[in-house]
């Protein structure tokens, strides 16, 4: 009884770290200023993972263009650009937000503020649960994954599964 309690709590620890890291919104924050006031000895952020620099922004030039900069087409192509690194974009520690908007403004040559002022989600922020991924770097290969949060209702089946399964 005692290893059935222990291996629930480690599979209860699984789910919820399972939940915690699927991020199917893009938070708001990101279009947030991150200019700082004061020092920022102790808020150095890390280095962001993703290369940037080597991403296909062609989903977001063809079809957001100006001078009208349509809102819906805009926030449309952002998101199938932005969705897929949700993860890494929604992290503030790193500067993930701020390194992508700097290469959206260099290959888009978009007014400053254009997503944040356009592309307005709930309170969550901007939805991708239902974007399509057109993001697809040509220097390097990828592999197609189910979304994280494919993997947590897995997860949940699983857990329910083993739950009653034990009764």
């Amino acid at each position: 009884m005692g290893s059935d309690t222990f291996f629930s709590s480690i599979l209860c620890c699984f789910l919820l770290l399972t939940f915690a890291s699927a991020a199917p919104f893009i938070s708001d924050r990101v279009f947030e200023s991150q200019a700082f006031t004061g020092r920022a000895l102790l808020q150095a952020k890390k280095a962001c993972s993703v290369d940037f620099e080597n991403q296909n922004y062609t989903v977001l030039t063809s079809q957001c263009k100006g001078p009208q900069y349509p809102a819906k087409v805009c926030c449309d192509a952002f998101k199938q650009f932005a969705c897929p690194f949700a993860n890494d974009i929604n992290d503030l520690t790193t500067n993930c937000a701020e390194v992508m908007f700097s290469y959206i403004n260099i290959y888009g040559k978009y007014p400053p503020g254009l997503f944040a002022n356009e592309c307005k989600g709930g309170e969550l922020g901007l939805d991708c649960s239902n974007v399509k991924s057109a993001n697809e770097s040509s220097t390097s290969h990828t592999i197609n994954l189910p979304p994280p949060h494919f993997a947590s209702l897995i997860s949940i089946a699983s857990f329910l599964i083993f739950l009653f399964s034990s009764f």
